[in-house]
């Protein structure tokens, strides 16, 4: 029996691949290199892993300008609301101590009773700077209740500053208004606008996203 006879049908046939012959794909099957195993694809229809806008997982997404801007001025107002406070802590200090000694009884109590209510009016303000303070310290890290915060105490500040502008501008209707009536129509004015200011940057819809993001 000879593999070169045509006639032999157990025998290899011209044309066809035997044994050290690379084999030949059956006709709508993609051929396969060598011995190797057909590569798998990846599933379609499934969504790409969530990443931040530095293209990895939990990157750190940018504040708005409008946040940072209102964190600025909540430190601000905070630092200043604490300075005041202890300012009048030390003016009721100062009243008591001098009036101490007075030899009137009525005057050294008019005195104590003076410097115990700035004392404790300073208290209450060194407390309330507390607000602006840790609401500004948490915005970077913070959700909607920060903003909710921060938004509250601008609208407060706003409000304070609006009704103190009014003041000041019926008692500088005058010809001749006082020169500390002037000073504090203009600081009035600029306290109402950090308080617009502080509104604005919180709540627009940067502000929005911005503590809506994901924290990972």
């Amino acid at each position: 029996m000879s593999f070169g006879d045509p006639n032999n049908p157990y025998g290899q046939q011209q044309g066809q691949p035997g044994y050290g012959y690379p084999q030949q794909a059956p006709q709508g099957v993609p051929p396969q290199g060598g011995y190797a195993y057909p590569q798998q694809q990846a599933p379609q229809g499934y969504p790409a892993y969530p990443g931040g806008p530095g293209g990895f997982p939990g990157a750190q997404m940018p504040m708005p300008g409008g946040v940072s801007a209102a964190r600025v001025i909540l430190f601000i107002l905070g630092s200043l609301q604490a300075l005041g406070g202890v300012g009048l802590v030390i003016m009721g200090a100062f009243f008591a101590s001098v009036f101490a000694d007075s030899s009137s009884s009525t005057a050294s109590d008019a005195g104590a009773l003076a410097g115990g209510a700035f004392v404790v009016l300073g208290i209450v303000m060194l407390a309330f700077a507390l607000w602006p303070i840790l609401t500004a310290a948490k915005l970077g890290k913070g959700r909607g209740g920060v903003r909710v915060s921060g938004i509250i105490f601008g609208s407060l500040q706003a409000l304070f500053a609006g009704i103190s502008l009014l003041a000041n501008l019926a008692a500088s209707s005058s010809d001749q208004a006082p020169p500390a009536v002037v000073i504090s129509l203009i600081f009035t004015a600029i306290s109402l606008a950090l308080g617009i200011w502080i509104i604005v940057g919180l709540a627009n819809s940067a502000a929005g996203a911005y503590f809506r993001r994901p924290q990972y």
